[in-house]
């Protein structure tokens, strides 16, 4: 009996993918603008992360948020309401972003003047990480409420990543949260993380925060 052919599917979207992600990396290097892949569980504080980025960005980079979510439009108000440029994108019930769906946004956005593009993506650990958007820079947040054992809990998100913030900084003394055994946990997964202690709501180390991205989105659009 003839042996049945067996198809991986997943295999086979990602790998589609992640070919169209690298040609939309090289479309946004060519017009200079950096796309910022952000990614985290729900209430980690990606937007008020991003708020407190636009008072250290101010004068020194021209940027946008592309909000994803399955519904709702609130937090690219939010955005825009601090004179960020925002759209939403919403996924109709998907958990994740691919290239396509990026590309599909970027081109809606309409701003090819842009220094920098951040990617809200949806709030999720699991399928987010799973699909390379076509960003340059793929950052995470992980908030103190949510304990320092997620990096062990859900691996990839901290595999794909090459930022890493650690957000509600402030609320330390409040909850059971091990910065050494997180750290563990992350350096053994990638050891090459650069990794961020914030307080979004108090500013505690924001300003590092933007010093590296800008930096960072200089070196991707000289």
């Amino acid at each position: 009996m003839k042996d049945i052919d067996i198809i991986k599917l997943k295999e086979t979207i990602l790998d589609d993918n992640d070919a169209d992600a690298e040609v939309l990396r090289q479309e946004l290097k060519s017009q200079k603008t950096c796309l910022l892949n952000l990614m985290s569980s729900p209430g980690s504080g990606k937007t008020t992360t991003l708020l407190a980025l636009n008072k250290a960005f101010e004068g020194r980079l021209k940027w946008g948020v592309m909000e994803a979510d399955i519904d709702s439009d609130v937090d690219a108000y939010t955005m825009q309401a601090a004179g960020v440029p925002a759209i939403q994108l919403h996924t109709g019930g998907m958990c994740h972003l691919d290239a396509d769906m990026t590309r599909q946004g970027i081109r809606a956005f309409g701003r090819d003047d842009l220094d920098l593009i951040v990617l809200e993506n949806i709030g999720n650990l699991v399928c987010p990480a799973e699909f390379d958007t076509g960003a340059a820079i793929n950052m995470t947040i992980l908030s103190v409420p949510e304990g320092d054992d997620k990096p062990a809990k859900y691996p990839l998100m901290y595999e794909v990543a090459d930022v890493m913030v650690v957000n509600k900084i402030d609320a330390l003394p409040v909850f059971d949260f091990n910065k050494e055994r997180m750290e563990g946990y992350v350096r053994k997964l990638n050891p090459e993380m650069k990794l961020f202690y914030i307080s979004a709501k108090t500013g505690e180390g924001v300003k590092e925060l933007a010093d590296y991205l800008v930096e960072r989105v200089k070196g991707w659009n000289e």
